[in-house]
């Protein structure tokens, strides 16, 4: 009989996913929020205030570093400027105007409405009915996975309501612990690559100079990020990502991809979703792995004692 209980709670165990693993902007809300554009003029301002950059070459730089590095930052910090992370970042997302966010609460009850899994500890030898051990957790643990920095995640995900419908955060400071050391505003334009005249006129033999910074599209970034969130088989997560390119990156890695706010499929993006809040539409299996769970426990007509872990 034990093993007849063993089996049973053996195929409910496993459910097809291990993790959703979602990006956070123009991700979790739609990028006609606004705020993207918003980021791009505090990258350009930062770069003209803080790194005395000329305002006519900031669209043509930013461009270029953005389409090499995967961030302006990286990009910047691959050419030869030094510059204080912390700093960066209170002037780029300090000054965004995160009033524009409002409270998701549809997108929340999507979250929250995922089912938990329970999952069998040990048998314990006594008389019928049989006594079983049951641990309560989420059935697909859900990780945020951005390139900024961590206040900016927690104020996005303050301001849409969503700051406990997540078990851990992958930022910036996951994947880039180490603060870059400083520099004398003359050796750091001394020493700054001219990469807009690297593409103007291509030189044999002078190849792009490597970032610091650790970030998607990355595909180390993406495999770090696999590893501080415990994932250790990637064709076991659902990937969230508003990025065609981050999407291709996932893809390349083994993730199953999702690429949101559209719905046309690329290249490299297993699904493609107008919006987040399309989910369980596109994917009931979701849902449906907790209900048959459930089945199952029901079915056994067997005494529980639970044990829940919040």
């Amino acid at each position: 009989m034990k093993m007849e209980y063993e089996d049973r709670f053996r195929q409910v165990q496993r459910p097809k996913y291990d993790c959703l693993l979602f990006d956070l902007d123009d991700t979790l809300y739609p990028l006609s929020s606004g705020i993207a554009s918003e980021c791009l003029k505090n990258i350009g301002d930062y770069m003209v205030e803080r790194l005395g950059i000329e305002e006519r070459q900031i669209s043509d730089l930013c461009n270029l570093l953005y389409k090499n590095y995967g961030t302006t930052m990286a990009g910047l910090r691959a050419i030869g400027y030094e510059f204080d992370y912390n700093d960066y970042h209170s002037f780029v997302h300090g000054r965004l105007p995160y009033g524009k966010l409002k409270p998701d609460p549809v997108l929340r009850h999507l979250l929250l409405s995922l089912p938990v899994r329970k999952v069998v500890s040990h048998f314990t030898s006594t008389q019928d009915p049989i006594m079983m051990q049951i641990e309560c957790n989420l059935l697909f643990p859900m990780q945020i996975f951005t390139n900024a920095d961590e206040e900016h995640a927690a104020e996005v995900l303050r301001k849409l309501g969503l700051e406990d419908c997540f078990q851990g955060i992958i930022c910036f400071e996951t994947l880039n612990p180490l603060p870059p050391s400083s520099s004398s505003d003359q050796e750091r334009k001394a020493e700054v690559f001219d990469i807009v005249g690297h593409f103007s006129h291509p030189t044999d033999g002078v190849e792009l100079p490597r970032t610091p910074v650790l970030c998607k599209p990355s595909v180390d970034a993406m495999e770090h990020a696999l590893r501080v969130a415990g994932i250790d088989d990637p064709q076991r997560t659902m990937f969230f990502d508003d990025s065609v390119r981050n999407i291709q990156s996932g893809k390349r890695i083994g993730l199953h991809t999702v690429l949101v706010g559209t719905s046309r499929r690329i290249k490299g993006a297993d699904h493609a979703l107008e919006s987040i809040h399309n989910m369980k539409e596109a994917f009931p299996e979701l849902w449906e792995e907790g209900e048959k769970s459930e089945l199952v426990l029901r079915s056994g007509k067997i005494g529980l004692e639970t044990s829940a872990i919040a």
